[in-house]
């Protein structure tokens, strides 16, 4: 076979070559021209394009509420009806009166009051030894050791902060636990130590110190009676303090003084307003070590043999949860019975 020279190639195989170049040349105008009136062109509809920058940012909406420890927790509901937690009375109608802060205490028609109404019952004995922990209700885990650990017949103090106080005091009351509810009260430091929102102050007006007394009052129900949060300076100022004993007075509560003002001026004040006072003999765990406590406790002890009663407090310490429910299972066998805080109340002067 002779090969072929490009020179050589049918005549039909070079038309064909012609008419492919034609068509592609063709092609290529229409696609140039298409992509012209893309980029520069008008187009007669709606236009469609494509945005591939970075999308916007959604603007950020206010999170929805959800109730936490604040200021001015959601109000409890008014108390309509008769509430237990147990068999212990948790809230009365008769005993509330229903405001817009929240169901605050008050003495019945009947003369009842809450002092008593809530108080946990009280073993007969000669010596007679109540012993109020504070600081329930902030703490969870804390708050769960001591309704775990203690025996019905220590007093617990709930702060009126956390937003599911009502919850924990509700879980006390079942227990047999008398309640009271901790007040906040100006230290000397303050506000380097703050209590909180609410605080009542030495120096600020009586208006305004008992407006902050009734949101606290208001956070829960079913206690007796009422015990500082701190509060070491307006303890020791008569003028603050004598109004605030006198509105507890009327609404029927006792007030219990830790304490831990060692200039306090409460019983002065109580006894001159006429209100129902218990003031601690000693706090059992300023120092917190079994040694120590296990010896303020036999402090209390002698207190109690030599008049008859005797009262201490105690933060909600490990070690003193601890202590205090040891020492509490012997108690009877050594002549003593341990009693809530209303067993011993002070009648007026």
């Amino acid at each position: 076979m002779t090969a072929v020279s490009p020179t050589d190639e049918p005549h039909g195989s070079r038309a064909a070559r012609a008419l492919a170049l034609c068509t592609a040349f063709v092609v290529c105008g229409l696609t140039a021209g298409a992509l012209a009136i893309t980029v520069f062109g008008h187009h007669q509809g709606p236009a469609v394009s494509l945005d591939l920058s970075a999308p916007a940012q959604p603007k950020r909406q206010p999170a929805a509420f959800v109730p936490v420890p604040s200021e001015d927790g959601p109000a409890l509901a008014p108390v309509t009806k008769p509430l237990f937690a147990g068999k212990a009375l948790l809230a009365d109608p008769a005993l509330i009166e229903n405001t817009k802060q929240g169901p605050l205490p008050r003495i019945a028609d009947d003369g009842r009051s809450p002092m008593t109404a809530y108080a946990a019952p009280a073993a007969d004995g000669k010596f007679r030894i109540a012993i109020v922990v504070r600081g329930l209700g902030i703490s969870a885990s804390a708050t769960r050791a001591a309704l775990d650990s203690l025996p019905a017949g220590v007093t617990l103090a709930f702060a009126p902060y956390a937003h599911d106080v009502s919850t924990w005091v509700a879980q006390a009351r079942a227990k047999g636990h008398e309640v009271l509810l901790e007040v906040p009260m100006e230290p000397y430091d303050f506000p380097d130590s703050d209590p909180g929102p609410h605080t009542l102050r030495a120096g600020q007006n009586e208006g305004t110190n008992l407006d902050r007394l009734t949101w606290a009052l208001t956070r829960f129900t079913g206690y007796a009676g009422v015990t500082n949060l701190m509060g070491q300076r307006f303890l020791s100022d008569s003028d603050a303090l004598s109004p605030t004993l006198t509105y507890l007075s009327r609404r029927g509560l006792y007030f219990f003084d830790n304490g831990n003002a060692a200039q306090s001026v409460a019983p002065l004040v109580a006894g001159q307003v006429g209100a129902r006072l218990v003031q601690s003999n000693a706090a059992i765990d300023p120092i917190q070590t079994a040694l120590e406590i296990d010896h303020r406790l036999s402090d209390l002890e002698n207190a109690a043999r030599a008049n008859g009663s005797a009262t201490g407090s105690a933060f909600l310490y490990p070690v003193s949860l601890s202590r205090i429910a040891a020492w509490a299972k012997d108690l009877k066998a050594r002549g003593f019975v341990l009693v809530p805080v209303s067993a011993i109340v002070n009648p007026p002067k």
